[in-house]
């Protein structure tokens, strides 16, 4: 997140729990005489002090189920846009349902799960409604290949939420979010597959967000029936300390992402959006780093927003192109 920063010339406050990793990671993306702030997530006070005379804060200081929400809470203190990089379903949904009515009075905007998958799937959504209307379902589809595995927040997030993960999350319908029983579909062809992908239930962020902007009866989100073997391998947190900080550089050259959303309109009108880009964590800080930017330079309504509640859709996936995100829309033939 700080090489994105830096990269774009923004300045920047590092702030966080340690001294000497703060300075270090200054020092790696050549800012080292930038101001730096300590701050702990257990002393709301210390957060504030730290946040305070900044425009907008970035939040990538995860798992964010246990920590999130006072860096939320501090951000709103301080009069602070704030976005952050979370994938954890249930930590979204509680942000919008704790702090709209106190972001939208303090005249601040919060946009949790500014991340590869959030975002563009979320914006991609709002042009497949404009082109099919009232939705009867959206069904979004995530894929990752490669990429060397998961960095340790990304880790550490996932045994927090472990039981959510197994479970897939919660769907939305007829106007609330509900446990997501069984997937409607159990496998996806996806692009540049012959053959259908088994898939299964899986706690995507955007089952949040979508339906706050669409009419939409169903919304639910998909992954890999894979991933399920992969789950049941142990983890701990000595496992994980023991762990690469996060995958290298050439291992992140090979990751591609695919984001596929389908949609049904209620007069039965279907149509297929498709996201696919390059290196999540890389996409994730490109994504983070314009969320925040776009709501200091352009505010959007103050609460908490879904992004295309925030962010003009095609204006912002356009914006993404050049760094490798591309996307297209296509209507699909009713079986």
């Amino acid at each position: 997140m700080l090489a994105e920063l830096a990269r774009r010339g923004i300045e920047t406050v590092p702030a966080g729990r340690n001294t000497a990793r703060l300075q270090e990671a200054a020092v790696a993306v050549g800012l080292p005489d930038a101001e730096q702030r300590v701050a702990d997530t257990g002393d709301h006070q210390s957060l504030v002090n730290a946040l305070r005379g900044c425009d907008g804060v970035i939040n990538c200081a995860g798992p964010f189920t246990s920590s999130g929400a006072a860096v939320v809470r501090a951000a709103i203190a301080a009069g602070c846009h704030y976005v952050d990089t979370s994938g954890e379903q249930l930590y979204v949904k509680k942000i919008f349902d704790t702090f709209a009515t106190e972001a939208r009075n303090a005249g601040v905007t919060v946009v949790p799960a500014a991340n590869d998958g959030c975002v563009p799937v979320d914006l991609m959504a709002h042009i497949l409604a404009d082109r099919l209307g009232p939705a009867e379902e959206i069904i979004t589809t995530h894929v990752v290949v490669g990429g060397g595995g998961m960095s340790r927040g990304s880790l550490r997030s996932v045994v927090e939420t472990i039981d959510a993960i197994r479970a897939g999350g919660m769907a939305y319908q007829d106007g609330d979010w509900r446990p997501g029983g069984p997937a409607r579909r159990t496998a996806i062809t996806l692009p540049g597959r012959s053959e259908a992908t088994p898939v299964m239930p899986f706690p995507v962020s955007e089952v949040v967000t979508i339906p706050r902007h669409i009419r939409v009866r169903h919304v639910q989100g998909l992954t890999e029936a894979a991933l399920g073997d992969r789950l049941n391998t142990p983890l701990t947190p000595q496992i994980i300390e023991n762990l690469p900080e996060g995958p290298d550089d050439d291992s992140r050259r090979t990751q591609h992402f695919t984001y596929v959303l389908d949609a049904t309109g209620t007069d039965g009108r279907r149509a297929r959006g498709i996201v696919q880009g390059p290196d999540t964590y890389g996409t994730t800080a490109v994504i983070a780093v314009e969320s925040v930017r776009r709501l200091i330079a352009a505010p959007a309504e103050p609460g908490v927003l879904a992004p295309a509640q925030a962010y003009h859709p095609t204006a912002f996936l356009d914006f993404l192109v050049p760094h490798g995100i591309q996307r297209t829309v296509e209507d699909v033939a009713a079986t």
